[in-house]
């Protein structure tokens, strides 16, 4: 028998069965997440298998965000909204309101989740905490009301698809362009229902907001997850967060492949060789460099989402802007991850330097990304994002248009209202491009 993959590994230890891919198992969940969308959903499932006075398989480990329609565009929202307050209240869950931040980076930051778990949420990209080298994946609003009410749920086994990358990345380049490659490569439907591993020495050089950026866009090739295997930064990363060390040993053999695991392939790349990115409309896998598309016209900017809208993505796109305008002809919409994120905004400037070039802030959240309000776009048009999807609509309008890019080319486009290399701008000004290359955690 061939070793074990990491998602191999890790349902075989919450089964309590020695499993591999194709497998069916029942498995104990460790974190369970829902939001203002997907809760009420959640919620009368949960009732429904548990009865009027049922409880919570573990209250300090279910946790609620209100992030999507925040604050509340209308009164369905607001209804919602008050539907995660009172359950919270009433079974004794973790409950993060309007400002917190979006439900994955709010279970980062506060300590929720840590490597060797498996955290299930009703939302898609829950795939993000693989970056901390948990079993993250997303279901929906009924399994995980099922889930709330027993602690486990089934499972089939994923296979695995290995992504692994050698040597420095280039200027200007960063994890959102290797994951865009990724899917280009693979297609938006080429690791459907498997988990896409993630490694290499440039995967291992990245901080942790960079991994959970290839870790949030397995989705956005079918994955069920993707991983990062956790590693002494990680364990940093953590302590810095939380204050104390993971409850897991991040060395720990069951957090870590075999060499001799099974894959259903292994992609490889040489990091030199990689250019920024960008998706075309109208789906991810519409990768190509942004050399193919350099000069096309933008008129909105989006910077933010679970997958670039944390504080060092900010930062990348700040130093860009700093002491200048964006150009007259494009707007541009921010939005932090959360709350944590803002606030670090206001103590370095950041958030100052965007306002002085002419870009909106707005409260921490998911509102533009998924097309309900703080920024949507109209008939006609373009839009330049740090996103992760870029369907016909995902952002407003079914007659706009979506380019996905990372935080280093939607800022060096802003500056000429068109989609522009970031190699293009004189980086010696980036303050923190040794951070965003993976010299600190």
């Amino acid at each position: 028998m061939t070793g074990k993959t990491f998602a191999e590994k890790q349902l075989s230890g919450k089964s309590g069965r020695d499993v591999h891919a194709g497998d069916y198992v029942e498995a104990e969940i460790d974190v369970a997440m829902a939001h203002d969308i997907t809760g009420p959903l959640a919620f009368q499932t949960f009732d429904e298998v548990t009865g009027s006075d049922g409880a919570l398989f573990a209250p300090d480990r279910t946790v609620f965000t209100i992030d999507h329609h925040a604050p509340a565009d209308g009164v369905q929202a607001a209804n919602n909204h008050n539907a995660l307050r009172e359950f919270a209240a009433e079974h004794g869950a973790h409950q993060y309101d309007v400002g917190d931040g979006i439900c994955h980076q709010v279970l980062v930051e506060e300590g929720h989740v840590g490597p060797g778990d498996l955290v299930v949420g009703a939302d898609s990209h829950s795939t993000t905490y693989g970056g901390l080298g948990a079993f993250g994946t997303g279901v929906g609003s009924t399994d995980l009301g099922t889930a709330m009410a027993t602690g486990d749920l089934w499972f089939r086994v994923p296979e695995t698809r290995r992504f692994e990358v050698e040597g420095d990345l280039p200027e200007a380049v960063y994890a959102k362009d290797l994951v865009l490659k990724f899917i280009g490569d693979v297609g938006f439907a080429g690791c459907t229902y498997m988990a896409a591993e993630y490694a290499g020495s440039t995967v291992a050089a990245l901080p942790l907001h960079e991994r959970f950026v290839l870790a949030n866009m397995a989705i956005e090739m079918g994955g069920k997850a993707g991983i990062v295997e956790p590693d002494e930064r990680t364990a940093r990363y953590l302590e810095a967060q939380t204050g104390r060390a993971p409850s897991t040993d991040v060395d720990d053999p069951a957090l870590h492949a075999d060499p001799d695991a099974e894959y259903v392939d292994v992609h490889t790349y040489r990091a030199e060789e990689i250019a920024p990115q960008v998706s075309t409309p109208s789906n991810p896998e519409n990768a190509v460099d942004v050399g193919k598309v350099e000069g096309t016209e933008i008129d909105q900017l989006f910077v933010g989402t679970c997958t670039n809208g944390r504080f060092e993505d900010m930062q990348v796109v700040a130093d860009v802007l700093e002491g200048e305008e964006i150009a007259p002809n494009v707007r541009m919409v921010v939005v932090p991850a959360s709350g944590a994120v803002y606030q670090q905004m206001l103590e370095t400037g950041v958030l100052t330097t965007f306002v002085d070039a002419g870009a909106v802030v707005q409260s921490a959240g998911c509102g533009p990304c998924a097309g309900y309000h703080q920024g949507v776009l109209g008939d006609s048009d373009v839009c330049l994002a740090t996103a992760n999807r870029n369907f016909p609509g995902r952002e407003g309008s079914m007659k706009s248009s979506v380019y996905l890019a990372s935080p280093a080319t939607v800022g060096a486009s802003a500056l000429y209202g068109e989609i522009t290399d970031p190699r293009r701008v004189d980086t010696s000004r980036y303050d923190d491009v040794a951070l965003a290359k993976g010299a600190r955690s």
